[in-house]
Protein backbone atom coordinates (compact mmCIF):
# COMPACT_ATOMS: atom_id res chain seq x y z
CA UNK A 1 0.00 0.00 0.00
CA UNK A 2 2.84 2.41 1.35
CA UNK A 3 4.55 1.41 -2.13
CA UNK A 4 1.48 2.31 -4.55
CA UNK A 5 1.40 5.60 -2.50
CA UNK A 6 4.96 6.40 -3.24
CA UNK A 7 4.36 5.66 -6.28
CA UNK A 8 0.99 7.69 -6.93
CA UNK A 9 3.03 10.70 -5.48
CA UNK A 10 5.83 10.51 -7.68
CA UNK A 11 3.53 10.55 -10.69
CA UNK A 12 1.54 13.46 -9.41
CA UNK A 13 5.21 15.41 -8.93
CA UNK A 14 6.04 14.68 -12.49
CA UNK A 15 3.08 15.59 -14.23
CA UNK A 16 3.02 19.31 -11.99
CA UNK A 17 6.88 19.45 -13.40
CA UNK A 18 5.60 19.34 -17.07
CA UNK A 19 2.80 21.20 -16.83
CA UNK A 20 4.90 23.74 -15.24
CA UNK A 21 7.27 23.63 -18.04
CA UNK A 22 4.65 23.93 -20.72
CA UNK A 23 3.39 27.24 -18.59
CA UNK A 24 6.80 28.59 -18.94
CA UNK A 25 7.26 27.66 -22.73
CA UNK A 26 4.17 29.60 -23.32
CA UNK A 27 5.09 32.08 -20.84
CA UNK A 28 8.35 32.91 -23.61
CA UNK A 29 6.03 32.25 -26.88
CA UNK A 30 4.59 35.30 -25.73
CA UNK A 31 7.63 37.35 -25.80
CA UNK A 32 7.84 36.64 -29.99
CA UNK A 33 6.51 39.44 -32.31
CA UNK A 34 6.01 39.96 -35.75
CA UNK A 35 8.90 42.14 -37.00
CA UNK A 36 8.46 42.73 -40.43
CA UNK A 37 6.62 41.53 -44.08
CA UNK A 38 7.27 41.93 -47.64
CA UNK A 39 4.08 41.48 -49.44
CA UNK A 40 5.28 40.95 -52.96
CA UNK A 41 8.79 39.98 -54.01
CA UNK A 42 10.08 39.82 -57.26
CA UNK A 43 13.41 41.17 -57.08
CA UNK A 44 14.20 40.88 -53.59
CA UNK A 45 15.45 37.79 -51.39
CA UNK A 46 15.84 34.17 -52.55
CA UNK A 47 14.86 31.59 -50.68
CA UNK A 48 16.55 28.29 -50.30
CA UNK A 49 15.22 26.69 -53.43
CA UNK A 50 16.03 29.96 -55.43
CA UNK A 51 12.63 31.39 -55.23
CA UNK A 52 11.18 34.64 -54.61
CA UNK A 53 8.24 35.14 -52.53
CA UNK A 54 7.01 37.31 -49.22
CA UNK A 55 7.58 36.68 -46.31
CA UNK A 56 7.26 37.17 -42.89
CA UNK A 57 10.10 37.79 -39.96
CA UNK A 58 9.31 36.77 -36.60
CA UNK A 59 11.87 38.86 -33.35
CA UNK A 60 12.40 37.22 -30.02
CA UNK A 61 11.92 40.47 -27.63
CA UNK A 62 13.46 38.41 -24.43
CA UNK A 63 16.83 37.85 -23.87
CA UNK A 64 16.13 33.85 -23.18
CA UNK A 65 15.75 31.38 -26.15
CA UNK A 66 11.79 30.71 -26.99
CA UNK A 67 10.89 27.53 -28.69
CA UNK A 68 8.49 28.53 -31.29
CA UNK A 69 7.74 24.80 -32.28
CA UNK A 70 4.23 24.17 -32.31
CA UNK A 71 2.93 27.66 -32.18
CA UNK A 72 0.90 29.16 -35.39
CA UNK A 73 1.05 31.53 -38.29
CA UNK A 74 -2.26 32.55 -40.02
CA UNK A 75 -3.66 34.80 -41.76
CA UNK A 76 -7.23 34.41 -41.07
CA UNK A 77 -8.73 35.40 -37.66
CA UNK A 78 -11.02 32.62 -37.99
CA UNK A 79 -8.89 30.04 -38.46
CA UNK A 80 -6.13 30.54 -36.01
CA UNK A 81 -4.66 27.44 -36.16
CA UNK A 82 -3.97 27.50 -39.85
CA UNK A 83 -0.37 26.62 -40.43
CA UNK A 84 0.94 24.72 -37.19
CA UNK A 85 4.92 25.08 -36.68
CA UNK A 86 6.54 21.61 -36.91
CA UNK A 87 7.95 20.21 -33.42
CA UNK A 88 11.62 19.13 -33.17
CA UNK A 89 12.95 21.54 -35.43
CA UNK A 90 16.40 22.89 -33.80
CA UNK A 91 15.89 25.74 -35.76
CA UNK A 92 12.39 26.70 -34.40
CA UNK A 93 14.61 27.59 -31.42
CA UNK A 94 15.28 31.52 -31.79
CA UNK A 95 17.52 32.79 -29.95
CA UNK A 96 17.76 35.68 -27.79
CA UNK A 97 17.06 38.73 -29.44
CA UNK A 98 17.62 37.25 -32.35
CA UNK A 99 15.09 36.86 -36.15
CA UNK A 100 13.03 33.77 -37.87
CA UNK A 101 12.04 33.98 -41.52
CA UNK A 102 8.95 32.11 -42.74
CA UNK A 103 8.05 32.28 -46.46
CA UNK A 104 5.16 32.59 -47.82
CA UNK A 105 4.27 31.01 -50.38
CA UNK A 106 1.81 28.42 -50.22
CA UNK A 107 4.61 25.69 -50.36
CA UNK A 108 4.57 23.93 -46.80
CA UNK A 109 5.97 20.97 -48.05
CA UNK A 110 9.12 22.73 -49.02
CA UNK A 111 9.86 22.84 -45.22
CA UNK A 112 9.59 24.13 -41.61
CA UNK A 113 9.93 27.77 -42.76
CA UNK A 114 7.51 27.94 -45.72
CA UNK A 115 3.36 28.81 -44.77
CA UNK A 116 0.55 27.22 -46.78
CA UNK A 117 -0.74 30.65 -47.88
CA UNK A 118 0.43 33.96 -49.20
CA UNK A 119 0.18 37.56 -48.16
CA UNK A 120 -0.95 38.72 -51.52
CA UNK A 121 -4.47 38.98 -50.37
CA UNK A 122 -4.29 38.76 -46.99
CA UNK A 123 -5.64 41.59 -45.10
CA UNK A 124 -4.34 40.49 -41.31
CA UNK A 125 -1.05 38.57 -40.03
CA UNK A 126 -1.29 36.80 -36.82
CA UNK A 127 1.28 35.08 -34.33
CA UNK A 128 -0.75 32.38 -32.17
CA UNK A 129 0.97 30.73 -29.20
CA UNK A 130 0.81 26.53 -29.33
CA UNK A 131 -2.58 26.59 -27.31
CA UNK A 132 -4.17 27.49 -30.65
CA UNK A 133 -6.09 30.05 -28.33
CA UNK A 134 -3.61 32.98 -27.60
CA UNK A 135 -3.19 35.51 -30.16
CA UNK A 136 0.40 37.09 -29.18
CA UNK A 137 0.76 39.65 -32.20
CA UNK A 138 -1.32 40.53 -34.62
CA UNK A 139 -0.70 43.55 -37.60
CA UNK A 140 -2.96 44.54 -40.55
CA UNK A 141 -1.75 44.68 -44.12
CA UNK A 142 -2.10 48.01 -45.18
CA UNK A 143 -1.58 46.96 -49.18
CA UNK A 144 -2.53 50.39 -50.19
CA UNK A 145 0.74 51.96 -49.20
CA UNK A 146 2.95 48.70 -49.72
CA UNK A 147 4.44 48.49 -53.10
CA UNK A 148 6.99 45.48 -54.62
CA UNK A 149 10.02 45.03 -53.01
CA UNK A 150 8.90 46.89 -50.03
CA UNK A 151 8.83 45.85 -46.84
CA UNK A 152 6.45 47.41 -43.81
CA UNK A 153 7.78 46.32 -40.53
CA UNK A 154 9.00 48.22 -37.30
CA UNK A 155 11.16 51.09 -37.09
CA UNK A 156 12.85 49.50 -33.64
CA UNK A 157 13.14 45.52 -33.21
CA UNK A 158 10.27 44.18 -31.67
CA UNK A 159 8.65 47.07 -29.87
CA UNK A 160 4.79 46.83 -29.29
CA UNK A 161 2.09 48.08 -30.81
CA UNK A 162 -0.13 47.72 -28.05
CA UNK A 163 1.76 50.33 -26.26
CA UNK A 164 0.95 52.54 -29.06
CA UNK A 165 -2.84 51.64 -29.91
CA UNK A 166 -3.33 53.49 -26.41
CA UNK A 167 -3.24 56.87 -28.36
CA UNK A 168 -4.81 54.79 -31.93
CA UNK A 169 -1.63 55.57 -33.74
CA UNK A 170 0.65 53.30 -35.00
CA UNK A 171 2.73 55.15 -37.16
CA UNK A 172 5.86 55.40 -34.62
CA UNK A 173 5.70 52.03 -34.53
CA UNK A 174 4.99 50.32 -37.89
CA UNK A 175 6.08 51.94 -41.27
CA UNK A 176 7.66 51.16 -44.61
CA UNK A 177 11.20 50.76 -44.48
CA UNK A 178 14.39 51.78 -46.50
CA UNK A 179 15.15 48.58 -46.85
CA UNK A 180 14.20 45.15 -46.59
CA UNK A 181 16.13 44.28 -43.85
CA UNK A 182 15.11 40.06 -43.36
CA UNK A 183 16.65 38.06 -40.62
CA UNK A 184 18.37 41.46 -38.98
CA UNK A 185 17.56 44.33 -37.90
CA UNK A 186 15.07 46.95 -39.48
CA UNK A 187 17.09 49.53 -38.04
CA UNK A 188 21.05 50.40 -37.49
CA UNK A 189 22.20 47.40 -39.47
CA UNK A 190 23.25 49.74 -42.18
CA UNK A 191 24.97 52.56 -39.68
CA UNK A 192 28.63 52.71 -40.04
CA UNK A 193 30.19 52.15 -36.55
CA UNK A 194 32.36 54.92 -34.87
CA UNK A 195 35.36 53.16 -35.71
CA UNK A 196 35.02 53.81 -39.31
CA UNK A 197 34.01 57.28 -38.93
CA UNK A 198 36.97 57.48 -36.36
CA UNK A 199 39.11 56.29 -38.92
CA UNK A 200 38.09 58.93 -41.76
CA UNK A 201 38.88 61.62 -39.64
CA UNK A 202 42.81 59.94 -38.00
CA UNK A 203 43.88 57.72 -40.74
CA UNK A 204 47.13 57.74 -39.26
CA UNK A 205 46.02 57.16 -35.96
CA UNK A 206 47.82 60.41 -34.71
CA UNK A 207 44.68 61.60 -32.70
CA UNK A 208 44.08 57.90 -31.12
CA UNK A 209 48.00 57.46 -30.12
CA UNK A 210 48.02 60.86 -28.75
CA UNK A 211 44.52 60.56 -26.60
CA UNK A 212 46.08 57.10 -25.61
CA UNK A 213 49.79 58.73 -24.07
CA UNK A 214 47.69 61.47 -22.72
CA UNK A 215 45.38 59.39 -20.59
CA UNK A 216 47.97 57.34 -19.44
CA UNK A 217 50.43 60.26 -17.83
CA UNK A 218 47.44 61.95 -17.04
CA UNK A 219 46.20 58.91 -14.59
CA UNK A 220 50.01 58.13 -13.56
CA UNK A 221 50.06 62.03 -12.25
CA UNK A 222 46.99 61.17 -10.47
CA UNK A 223 47.93 58.15 -9.08
CA UNK A 224 51.31 60.40 -7.78
CA UNK A 225 49.05 63.01 -6.03
CA UNK A 226 46.55 60.51 -4.47
CA UNK A 227 49.79 57.94 -2.65
CA UNK A 228 51.65 61.64 -1.74
CA UNK A 229 48.97 63.05 0.12
CA UNK A 230 47.66 59.58 1.61
CA UNK A 231 51.12 59.24 2.94
CA UNK A 232 51.43 63.09 3.91
CA UNK A 233 48.39 62.40 6.11
CA UNK A 234 49.58 59.07 7.57
CA UNK A 235 52.51 60.49 8.76
CA UNK A 236 50.80 63.48 10.76
CA UNK A 237 48.13 60.63 11.76
CA UNK A 238 51.11 58.89 13.08
CA UNK A 239 53.01 61.82 14.66
CA UNK A 240 49.88 62.96 16.81
CA UNK A 241 49.86 59.72 18.01
CA UNK A 242 53.55 59.82 19.00
CA UNK A 243 53.03 63.05 21.12
CA UNK A 244 49.71 61.98 22.58
CA UNK A 245 51.48 58.32 23.69
CA UNK A 246 54.34 60.32 25.03
CA UNK A 247 52.08 62.92 26.86
CA UNK A 248 50.35 60.11 28.50
CA UNK A 249 53.43 58.21 29.67
CA UNK A 250 55.66 61.66 31.29
CA UNK A 251 53.84 63.97 33.34
CA UNK A 252 55.93 67.10 34.25
CA UNK A 253 55.87 69.19 37.23
CA UNK A 254 55.61 72.74 36.81
CA UNK A 255 55.97 75.51 39.17
CA UNK A 256 52.17 76.19 39.97
CA UNK A 257 52.09 72.24 40.87
CA UNK A 258 54.49 72.30 43.16
CA UNK A 259 53.10 73.07 46.73
CA UNK A 260 55.03 75.17 49.88
CA UNK A 261 55.33 72.41 52.47
CA UNK A 262 57.99 71.13 49.50
CA UNK A 263 59.72 73.50 49.38
CA UNK A 264 59.89 73.98 53.33
CA UNK A 265 60.90 70.36 52.84
CA UNK A 266 63.61 71.11 50.82
CA UNK A 267 65.02 73.86 52.84
CA UNK A 268 64.96 72.36 56.10
CA UNK A 269 66.97 69.05 54.25
CA UNK A 270 70.08 71.81 52.89
CA UNK A 271 70.32 73.57 56.25
CA UNK A 272 70.63 69.81 57.55
CA UNK A 273 73.13 69.00 55.30
CA UNK A 274 75.52 72.29 55.45
CA UNK A 275 75.63 72.29 59.21
CA UNK A 276 78.70 71.34 61.79
CA UNK A 277 79.22 67.74 62.22
CA UNK A 278 78.21 68.62 66.32
CA UNK A 279 74.94 69.16 65.20
CA UNK A 280 74.93 65.20 64.97
CA UNK A 281 75.59 64.14 67.83
CA UNK A 282 71.93 65.20 69.47
CA UNK A 283 70.01 63.54 66.57
CA UNK A 284 68.35 60.04 67.80
CA UNK A 285 70.22 58.14 64.91
CA UNK A 286 73.47 58.62 66.20
CA UNK A 287 75.30 55.83 68.51
CA UNK A 288 77.78 56.80 71.17
CA UNK A 289 79.88 54.12 72.60
CA UNK A 290 81.57 55.38 76.10
CA UNK A 291 84.30 53.19 77.73
CA UNK A 292 83.18 51.28 81.33
CA UNK A 293 85.90 50.31 83.68
CA UNK A 294 84.66 46.49 85.01
CA UNK A 295 86.35 44.87 87.50
CA UNK A 296 83.73 41.68 87.20
CA UNK A 297 84.04 39.23 84.49
CA UNK A 298 81.98 36.24 83.78
CA UNK A 299 85.43 34.39 82.79
CA UNK A 300 86.66 35.01 85.90
CA UNK A 301 83.24 33.26 87.65
CA UNK A 302 83.88 30.36 89.73
CA UNK A 303 80.42 29.82 89.37
CA UNK A 304 81.02 29.31 85.90
CA UNK A 305 83.75 26.57 86.19
CA UNK A 306 82.51 24.25 89.11
CA UNK A 307 80.22 21.59 88.64
CA UNK A 308 76.97 20.81 90.86
CA UNK A 309 78.24 18.33 93.40
CA UNK A 310 76.03 14.82 92.68
CA UNK A 311 73.38 14.37 95.29
CA UNK A 312 71.52 10.83 95.80
CA UNK A 313 67.28 11.16 95.67
CA UNK A 314 66.00 9.66 98.48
Amino acid sequence: MKKMMKKGLLILLLLIFVASVQDLGAQNMSDMRINEILVTNTDDFEDDFGNKSGWIELFNTSYGTVDIGGCYITNDPENLTKYMIPRGDVLTKIKPRQHSLFWADSKPHRGTFHLNFNLDESKELLFVSSDGRTIVDRIEIPHSIITENVSYGRFKDGVSVMADKKTLDITNTWGILERTSPSTNNFGADKEPPGMLFMKIDPYGIIMAFTAMSVVFLSLIILYLVFKNIGKYNIKISRKKAEKAAAGSKHIVTEEETSAEVFAAISMALHSFYEDNDAHDVENTILTIQKVTRNYSPWSSKIYTLRERPFKSR
